[in-house]
C-alpha cells in the first residue's frame, strides 16, 4: 500500500524524529505535517522535501481537525500532553475514517481512548495508541517474553533517562502528570490506584543510563498489557538519572503544584524555561534514555524470567517506533480493527529488527549488557 500520513503534532521534539523516517520510506507518498506552530511545521517540511507539507492544525478544533484528516490514510498523534489530546486526535481520525498511531504516553489518555473502541471497529479503523518508548516498546517486550512462557505471572517496565535527552513543554508537563497522586497500577489481578513515586527501588539500565533509583509513576502499561496478556501484575516504574531533578518535581507535587491542568501548564512553563540551566549541572558526556522490561512466570512447569531491555536518545526511542507502525500497518501487517495497546497488534520480532536497523540497541539479560 502506498499511504499518505497526517502527523499531528509532527514538528514538535518526538514527532519530527517520526516524521523524518516515514518522509524516507519508500511505502509513504505524502507527509502533512500538521502542527500549531506552522512556522516549524513549514521549516521541517523544507528540510525534508518535496514530499512532506505543512498545515497549521489546532487539536481542540474537532471539525477542523477531521477536515485536515480526510484523504489521508493514517494519522500520526504526537500533540502532547496526551492527557489533553489523545482521545481528540483518535476520533477526529475516526470519524475521517483513517487509521491511527500514537505516541501517548499518559495512563488516563489510553484509558480514555480505549473507550474508542467499538466506533473504530465500525468505522474499519486500525488505532494503536502508545507506541513510543514507553509504553511502545516496553509493551512489545512483554508480548515477546510473555510469548516464550505458558503462564505469566509478573510483568515489570521501568524507564530510565538523563533529563538533558530531551526538549519541550509537553515532555515537562507529562513528567509532572506522572508523578502527581494516586495513579493506577495493575496488582493481584486488578487496578489499584498507588502513590505515585512510592515503590523506590533501584534497577539496571544499559549503559550509559546504568543502575538509578525508579519508583512507581503514572503510565499506561497497567492499563493496556493486562487486557491482552495474562498475567497477575503489571507495573510500571520510572527514575531520573538527575536526581536533583526529581527531588525538586517531589517538592512540587508535595506542595500541591501540579494537581491540576491549569498549575501543571503554569509549573510546567516556568519548569521548562529553567530546565537548560539546571540542566547543566553535572551533564553526561552522552545522555541516554533507556527502558527494561522484566517478565516472570512458567515454562513446562519451572519459574522463569525473561528480561529485555533498550536503549538510545529519546526522540530516538520514541518517534521511531511510531513511524514503524504506521508502515506495518500500511503495508497490511496489523489487521485488527478497533482501539489496541501495540502488545495486542504488532509482531514483536519484525518490529524490534526494524528498529535495530534504525540504531536502537536491544539486550537481553540481567546485566543489560547482551544484544538481543
Amino acid at each position: 500500500m502506498r499511504m499518505k500520513v497526517i502527523a499531528i503534532g509532527g514538528a514538535g521534539a518526538m514527532g519530527r524524529r517520526a516524521v523524518m523516517d516515514l518522509a524516507a520510506a519508500d511505502s509513504v507518498t505524502e507527509v502533512t505535517i500538521a502542527d500549531y506552530n506552522l512556522e516549524a511545521a513549514q521549516q521541517l517540511a523544507a528540510e525534508l522535501g518535496p514530499k512532506c507539507n505543512a498545515v497549521k492544525a489546532d487539536a481542540d478544533d474537532h471539525p477542523g481537525l477531521v477536515e485536515l484528516i480526510r484523504g489521508h490514510d493514517i494519522v500520526l498523534g504526537t500533540a502532547g500532553p496526551f492527557y489533553k489530546y489523545e482521545a481528540k486526535m483518535a476520533r477526529a481520525a475516526i470519524e475521517a475514517g483513517a487509521h491511527y498511531v500514537s505516541i501517548c504516553d499518559d495512563y488516563d489518555a489510553a484509558a480514555e481512548v480505549l473507550e474508542l473502541d467499538e466506533s473504530a471497529r465500525k468505522a474499519g479503523v486500525t488505532a494503536v495508541t502508545g507506541v513510543g518508548w514507553t509504553p511502545g516498546i516496553t509493551n512489545v517486550l512483554a508480548r515477546k517474553a510473555a510469548d516464550q512462557l505458558d503462564e505469566v505471572d509478573e510483568i515489570a517496565t521501568s524507564w530510565g533517562c538523563h533529563a538533558s535527552d530531551t526538549v519541550g513543554k509537553a515532555v515537562t508537563l507529562h513528567y509532572l502528570h506522572a508523578v502527581t497522586g494516586m495513579i493506577p497500577s495493575y496488582i493481584d489481578g486488578r487496578i489499584t490506584l498507588i502513590p505515585a513515586g512510592s515503590g523506590l527501588e533501584k534497577i539496571r539500565f544499559p549503559e550509559p543510563v546504568g543502575a538509578i533509583n525508579v519508583f512507581h509513576a503514572g503510565h499506561p502499561e497497567p492499563i493496556t498489557i493486562p487486557r491482552y496478556i495474562n498475567c497477575r501484575t503489571v507495573t510500571l516504574k520510572g527514575g531520573l538519572v538527575d536526581t536533583y531533578l526529581v527531588h525538586l518535581c517531589n517538592a512540587l507535587v508535595k506542595l500541591r503544584l501540579t494537581d491540576t491542568v491549569r498549575k501543571k501548564d503554569i509549573v510546567g512553563g516556568i519548569f521548562n524555561k529553567l530546565l537548560p540551566y539546571l540542566e547543566d549541572v553535572g551533564r553526561p558526556p552522552e545522555p541516554c534514555s533507556a527502558c527494561r522490561v522484566d517478565v516472570t512466570g512458567r515454562k513446562k512447569g519451572r519459574w522463569t524470567h525473561i528480561v529485555y531491555g533498550a536503549a538510545a536518545h529519546m526522540d530516538a526511542l520514541t518517534g521511531l517506533p511510531a513511524s514503524v507502525a504506521v508502515q506495518l500497518i500500511g503495508e497490511g501487517k496489523v489487521e485488527a480493527k478497533g482501539v489496541m495497546g501495540p502488545e495486542a497488534c504488532l509482531p514483536p520480532d519484525e518490529f524490534i529488527a526494524r528498529l535495530k536497523e534504525k540504531g536502537i540497541r536491544f539486550y537481553k539479560d540481567d546485566a543489560m549488557t547482551e544484544p538481543l
